[in-house]
């Protein structure tokens, strides 16, 4: 009897245990939780980058000449149309020229009155008839009849204004009738040479300065014969089909802006270019042959500007980087420092992660289940659980 009771209290003791231990297994089940959440990442690599430059500038006729009258008179007629071409040695206007053809024939009278008179005076000196003086003076007076003639004859000529280059001319400043003098504060109108043409940009000296170290130093590598091209993007945003290159750079830094004036030529044979106009110029600075290029959405910045990166590193742990963008690169960020070759770089997922959390990771564009190398797989548990 004492046996059995002895046995019947044991076995709720038993049965006591037995559940104790179904439940712990049971919290330690629980406990396990959800899975670490899964970023997408790039992993970074260096590669070869021509590093381009984008100016502000403006358009300068290659030549420009002002019509300008060279004696005085009445404009009798216009003999161009305003906006056309004209090229160099057309008449573009016509002064009255009456009282200079009356001035030049006077001055070749005077001129053959003095030949007559040196030529007879040089029969006579050699008769003693004429001093040696006389005739001196006669043939002076004769070699100024010549000069006052080549006088006359170049301002009867003036008379008919001609264009000084070839290009397009611009609105006429005078009307006939006008009164028109030489050396006047107005020109008559402008000539300017549109085919090729200039484009003066603009480059801030510290930009230069820093372009020429990187080339010394050998962190950039000369683009060669790309250095010297140049490439137009028209003020409604479409880019120049004609590619120019680079002439000049200004010798002198201004002192209002900073600044150094450079000088590109390009072609324009459709006139498209127009002296005035605002563009971008893009000019190629060298080749960068480590470049390492990060997408702009992994890249943060924090509250004090500083731009950030999240990385996942070889514990597949989130690791915080502070790094230093130097441009834009189209849809990427050239880093420069903070990064290297070989890092794992979260572009998705960054909202749900934070420095030192766990991730699961899977390559940018790969697809949402598709684990890099090197990341580490999920527990059986919780992939039971899934």
């Amino acid at each position: 009897m004492q046996r059995s009771r002895g046995c019947s209290a044991r076995v709720p003791v038993t049965l006591a245990i037995a559940i104790s231990m179904l439940a712990g297994c049971g919290n330690k089940k629980e406990a396990a939780g959800p899975p670490p959440p899964q970023v997408s990442v790039v992993t970074l690599k260096t590669e070869q980058l021509t590093l381009d430059t984008q100016l502000p500038g403006r358009t300068t006729a290659f030549r420009i000449a002002e019509v300008r009258p060279q004696v005085d008179g009445i404009i009798l007629r216009r003999l161009f149309k305003e906006g056309s071409d004209v090229t160099q040695g057309q008449q573009l206007y016509q002064i009255d020229a009456s009282t200079y053809e009356a001035t030049y024939k006077s001055a070749r009278a005077t001129l053959e009155s003095a030949r007559l008179l040196a030529e007879r005076y040089g029969r006579l000196v050699g008769d003693e008839a004429v001093s040696k003086q006389q005739y001196d003076e006669a043939r002076a007076a004769w070699l100024q009849a010549q000069a006052a003639v080549d006088r006359a004859e170049i301002n009867l000529r003036y008379t008919r204004v001609l264009a000084p280059i070839s290009g397009r001319i611009g609105r006429s400043n005078v009307t006939e009738g006008a009164l028109v003098t030489n050396g006047q504060a107005t020109a008559l109108s402008v000539v300017q040479q549109l085919d090729p043409i200039y484009v003066d940009v603009t480059q801030a000296s510290s930009s230069l300065l820093r372009l020429r170290r990187e080339l010394a130093n050998g962190a950039l590598q000369s683009a060669g014969t790309n250095a010297a091209q140049v490439s137009l993007v028209l003020e409604d945003g479409t880019r120049y089909p004609e590619t120019g290159r680079l002439e000049f750079s200004e010798v002198a830094v201004d002192q209002g802006t900073g600044s150094v004036t450079l000088r590109a030529v390009f072609p324009n044979p459709r006139h498209e270019l127009l002296p005035g106009m605002f563009v971008h110029a893009r000019l190629s600075e060298g080749v960068k042959t480590d470049a390492l290029l990060v997408p702009q959405q992994g890249v943060t910045r924090d509250l004090k500007g500083q731009a950030t990166a999240l990385v996942v590193n070889a514990r597949d742990e989130v690791e915080l980087r502070q790094i230093r963008t130097e441009r834009a690169v189209g849809d990427k960020w050239l880093v420069s420092d903070g990064l290297g070759a070989g890092d794992r770089v979260i572009v998705e997922g960054l909202q749900f992660v934070r420095p030192g959390a766990k991730v699961r990771v899977a390559q940018a564009g790969s697809g949402a289940g598709a684990p890099v190398a090197g990341a580490s797989a999920p527990s059986a548990p919780s992939a039971a659980k899934r």
